[in-house]
């Protein structure tokens, strides 16, 4: 049975070579993350490239809460209020995802195991936030579970850093793990799903702070992980999709976010779906919707 992963990564966008992208910098280390304006990328394990807007037609920058919310739904959420939401989702975007999440449709779809990877520290749940992210929300939505710090002690989460050196940092007893580690660790997760979601955010935040240092770091770790990760995936029955919902670290001559198109990248059984399908930021909850449902299986 047909099952997909979609790692979502903030801040990545296209951009162009030069001292400016680290990505360039740091050459056959970076891929597949390592994708240029006007090249077509030469993808590890058969990966297909689908450019995606993530501007949707609307005025200004690309922000995160707009757009993830546009990914994680196929709404066009900037449309829908008129403009590009930073930071957090605010009331009109949390009701869109509460109608209309990938994960809450999926369920009404009956498509089966349906997870979200990500563990959360014991914080959120003593003192919640009085804003949670788009993929939160999503998670609320369609009544899944959030996983913990046990799960993943366990094995059976990932945390928004896989190395756990940020839960380590903050005082918590957990095993840090190398990125080919927890690339199995997510791999385990995606054999036993139909539908899993990764969040990984931390290249969104050294883009903003134009740390060369760290985004060199940070990017060779993230293209070890995906690379590690297509490598443990069976990607004769799943499907693995990388994007995005802006541009930021692919140009640290800024520190805002760009209006590059960002790369939906895509391996396994609907790679060609997804190059198909993929336009804008909007086409990726319904490409993945249709790949999982009994009617595109059938297709």
């Amino acid at each position: 049975m047909a099952s997909a992963l979609l790692i979502f990564v903030d801040g990545l966008g296209i951009g162009t070579r030069g001292a400016h992208n680290p990505l360039a910098l740091l050459g056959d280390e970076a891929s597949p993350l390592a994708v240029f304006r006007d090249e077509e990328p030469a993808l590890p394990f058969g990966g297909v490239l689908a450019p995606t807007d993530a501007c949707l037609g609307v005025e200004g920058r690309p922000q995160s809460a707009s757009g993830q919310t546009t990914i994680l739904t196929g709404v066009n959420a900037p449309a829908a209020l008129g403009y590009h939401k930073q930071g957090f989702p605010n009331e009109p975007l949390r009701a869109i995802i509460r109608g209309h999440s990938v994960f809450l449709q999926l369920k009404r779809a009956g498509v089966g195991q349906i997870t979200f990877a990500n563990a959360y520290t014991p914080r959120f749940f003593k003192e919640r936030p009085r804003w949670v992210s788009a993929t939160t929300t999503a998670v609320e939505a369609a009544d899944l579970p959030f996983r913990t710090l046990a799960d993943l002690r366990a094995g059976r989460a990932v945390y928004q850093d896989f190395t756990n050196r940020l839960v380590v940092d903050a005082g918590f007893d957990v095993p840090t793990r190398t990125p080919e580690n927890a690339a199995g660790v997510l791999a385990n997760i995606v054999s036993e799903s139909r539908f899993t979601l990764y969040e990984y955010f931390i290249t969104d935040r050294v883009g903003h702070a134009q740390d060369e240092g760290a985004a060199l770091r940070v990017l060779s770790q993230l293209a070890r992980f995906v690379r590690a990760v297509l490598s443990r995936v069976d990607l004769d029955g799943t499907t693995v999709i990388v994007t995005s919902d802006h541009g930021n670290v692919e140009d640290l001559s800024t520190r805002n976010h760009t209006r590059n198109f960002v790369p939906t990248l895509a391996w396994g059984a609907g790679r060609e779906r997804v190059r198909a399908c993929v336009r804008d930021l909007a086409d990726i909850t319904p490409t993945i919707t249709r790949l999982l449902t009994t009617e595109a299986l059938a297709a």
